[in-house]
């Protein structure tokens, strides 16, 4: 997958999903926020959801360093991720990428389509030069530990990293290995 400012690279399978790469200022980002949103909301309530949601606005995936990865069906977002540098300043760990906002709708799980999302975001941050990922869930969250288990990522102890998003987060971690053509 290439990246423009836009739609890097779209692609239909046969279940009709098309996997998307956008900008942070692409509107159907919009769709990935209305579904966090919700899932937020349901989990955590209206203030757990806002905090989240305003702790990591979208402008912390902006391009050249970031961008979003969305699922679509018939013109609906359905699953997506984002990506971003570990740190803001790039120099400290400047191989290591933070995935978040990964997220299924509710409606479409048990389809694969959370580990697509996770398989297009490690693409993404390859194309971008990252070697490393990082990410955090939440104990409420037990789909997204199982997710993250199943493909590989690995347990990190929460007192070995410097700031965790939140007091209960569960981090994981994960080496990219190079794309295999």
């Amino acid at each position: 997958m290439t990246d423009t400012n836009t739609e890097a690279a779209t692609r239909a399978d046969t279940d009709g999903v098309r996997m998307l790469r956008v900008a942070h200022d692409d509107p159907r980002v919009d769709g990935l926020l209305a579904g966090l949103l919700e899932e937020y909301t349901e989990r955590y309530g209206a203030e757990g959801a806002a905090n989240e949601l305003s702790r990591y606005p979208v402008t912390e995936f902006v391009a050249p360093h970031g961008c979003l990865v969305l699922a679509e069906l018939d013109g609906e977002v359905v699953a997506g991720g984002a990506l971003r540098p570990y740190h803001r300043d790039r120099a400290i760990q400047a191989d290591t990428v933070e995935f978040k906002r990964v997220w299924t709708s509710a409606r479409h799980r048990r389809r694969g389509l959370g580990r697509r999302i996770m398989s297009a975001l490690e693409g993404a941050a390859r194309d971008l030069g990252y070697t490393r990922v990082i990410l955090f869930t939440g104990p409420s969250q037990p789909e997204a530990v199982a997710l993250y288990e199943r493909i590989g990522y690995r347990w990190v102890d929460p007192a070995t990293v410097e700031d965790l998003p939140y007091p209960k987060a569960i981090p994981f971690a994960h080496d990219l290995a190079p794309d295999r053509v």
